[in-house]
């Protein structure tokens, strides 16, 4: 099963990923990896919308171990915006 959420990136997220030369979308996707182990495909690469962010994830657990990946998701999520707001 494919999904592929719409993101919101705060401005300093934003200007960290242009300080190190990437898409916003990438540099969300790569600290998501660094951070938690989960690989994401940035919405980039899709023809996403101008001014809009989205990531694409294939998810492939098992259902007893969807609500832990969820969740390892959410809390990054959080901590992310936390961080560069």
């Amino acid at each position: 099963m494919y999904s592929f959420p719409r993101i919101e990136l705060p401005p300093r997220a934003l200007a960290a990923a242009e300080a190190q030369g990437q898409a916003p979308d990438m540099f969300f996707c790569m600290k998501l990896l660094e951070e938690t182990g989960i690989c994401v495909v940035p919405g980039s690469g899709f023809g996403q919308r101008e001014g809009t962010f989205h990531f694409r994830m294939t998810i492939l657990p098992p259902a007893e171990k969807l609500q832990v990946l969820l969740e390892k998701l959410s809390g990054f999520y959080a901590e992310f915006v936390k961080e560069y707001s």
